[in-house]
């Protein structure tokens, strides 16, 4: 395993904090680390110019001196779909500028993370989902999901369909939004364990100022995820 990508159950999950957290913990460990956002919606605008946060927090949690646009190609204003976003301010998104990057990024690092957007069926451009960079990638899938009410039915779909489009899952983490949680939050985790066939690597808390804490964020994800896993099955390239 030379890589990952991180896709979610739905949007808003939490796959940048994920993300970000094995990156910090596996530099933490001595592993050189790249980390990229293919395309970014919902950027904010400053002085004119696209700020795609979610890459940014990867950069900085990774500390790689990789630049913003090797990172994330595409940076879209509009929160939708990469493939609608891009179309609204007439993008077109070119699929081999972003092979084009991730090739140069994984051979330039011994291990790379790659986030997408939203779920596995986001179209990316036209009728070219997530599901399908994932397997021009050639990278497992680590899939992030909700902790709420709801999650079992989004994470018991996502991982058959993944499966079913032979794309190989290593596990899920479950990532809690709130800390004002009910007991679907509580039992869901076991739930999901007992009903999957692949392994539940982490079950993260809710932690609104790890964004901002690289350190808290690195020792969060030592805390709550397998990095021994993502170890094991490490492949210096």
């Amino acid at each position: 395993m030379k890589g990952i990508f991180v896709i979610g159950t739905d949007t808003g999950v939490g796959k940048t904090i994920i993300a970000s957290g094995i990156a910090s913990a596996l530099k933490k460990r001595g592993i050189d680390v790249g980390v990229m956002k293919p395309l970014e919606s919902g950027c904010d605008v400053v002085e004119g110019r696209m700020v795609p946060n979610d890459a940014l927090l990867l950069k900085d949690a990774s500390g790689v001196e990789d630049s913003i646009e090797e990172i994330n190609p595409y940076s879209l204003k509009e929160p939708l779909a990469p493939s609608v976003a891009a179309d609204i301010v007439g993008t077109s998104i070119d699929i081999e500028k972003i092979m084009s990057n991730f090739k140069y990024l994984k051979e330039k690092h011994k291990f790379l993370i790659v986030e997408g957007a939203g779920g596995l069926l986001v179209p990316v451009k036209g009728k070219f989902l997530f599901s399908d960079l994932i397997k021009k990638m050639g990278l497992p899938a680590l899939i992030v999901a909700r902790a709420n009410l709801g999650t079992i039915n989004h994470t018991l779909l996502t991982v058959n369909h993944a499966k079913n489009l032979q794309i190989n899952v290593l596990g899920i983490i479950i990532n809690h939004l709130s800390d004002n949680e009910g007991l679907a939050e509580k039992t869901n985790p076991d739930v999901l364990k007992e009903l999957l066939d692949v392994p539940i690597l982490g079950n993260f808390p809710y932690s609104p100022l790890c964004a901002e804490n690289i350190a808290l964020l690195a020792d969060l994800a030592e805390k709550n995820i397998d990095i021994p896993f993502f170890m094991k099955n490490f492949q210096a390239g």
